[in-house]
């Protein structure tokens, strides 16, 4: 039987391969939450194939931001609805 005098860790030899090795950790701070916005006031329309998400109008985007910041969620990615008849093949509407 042989002793050893070390622990080899050839895992932990280079800063990349200990990057891919350690344990992961996730956290609110990772988070960013989808928001769709739709235009008008008041509106909170369902998508479903997203249970859960909404589309929203500004007014009340505004009410989830402050709902999402008291959770901890502190980055949002925010994604305009545009209605059908703006769309268009170069989409014209992007820098309206």
């Amino acid at each position: 039987m042989t002793i050893l005098t070390h622990r080899p860790r050839r895992m932990r030899k280079h800063a990349y391969t200990r990057k891919l090795m350690r344990e992961n950790t996730l956290t609110t701070d990772d988070l960013i939450f989808p928001i769709f916005i739709v235009e008008g006031e008041n509106q909170r329309q369902s998508i479903d194939s997203m249970p859960d998400i909404e589309r929203l109008s500004i007014d009340q985007l505004l009410i989830e931001a402050g709902e999402l910041v008291a959770l901890g969620i502190r980055a949002v990615a925010l994604f305009p609805v545009v209605s059908e008849d703006k769309k268009s093949l170069g989409a014209e509407e992007a820098f309206n």
